[in-house]
């Protein structure tokens, strides 16, 4: 029987994400990278995930503004290296740097779909109906014990 579990990743995995997340984020608000997409875009690295042998570490960025979230994906791969370097002073305990990449954070989306879901007419009607339910049930049990 494996002593790890299946179902998430472990504390050490946690931890290492939140410390590169960390560092990352502190190179990005710099300004260190020299590129044209970056340097005009607000980037927020909002959760890193490390492979279990924490050799990869995959940033999920989310950006403010218009710009397109490829293109800025784009230029985080191509100064993927540089970034690495730059990081590496402040994650001197790991044995290994990991390898970044970038991928979009769309729980924000999901949030919004699931907000807007419960906002709508049918939940709020079924919430309704169930709420009258409830106090049809309580107004009979009241009675019964009245009775």
């Amino acid at each position: 029987m494996s002593r790890f579990s299946s179902t998430g990743p472990s504390q050490r995995q946690l931890r290492v994400g939140e410390q590169v997340r960390h560092a990352v984020a502190q190179v990005l608000s710099r300004g260190e990278i020299r590129d044209d997409v970056l340097n005009n875009t607000v980037v927020s690295i909002t959760e890193v995930r490390m492979s279990p042998d924490l050799k990869i570490a995959t940033c999920f960025i989310s950006i403010v503004g218009n710009t397109d979230v490829q293109t800025v994906i784009k230029a985080l791969a191509n100064n993927a290296k540089f970034l690495r370097g730059r990081v590496a002073p402040q994650l001197r305990q790991m044995k290994y740097m990991p390898e970044f990449r970038f991928r979009p954070d769309t729980s924000f989306d999901n949030f919004a779909k699931i907000d807007a879901l419960l906002r709508s007419p049918e939940v709020a009607r079924d919430l309704q109906q169930d709420d009258s339910d409830e106090s049809d049930t309580e107004t009979h049990k009241d009675n019964e014990n009245n009775g």
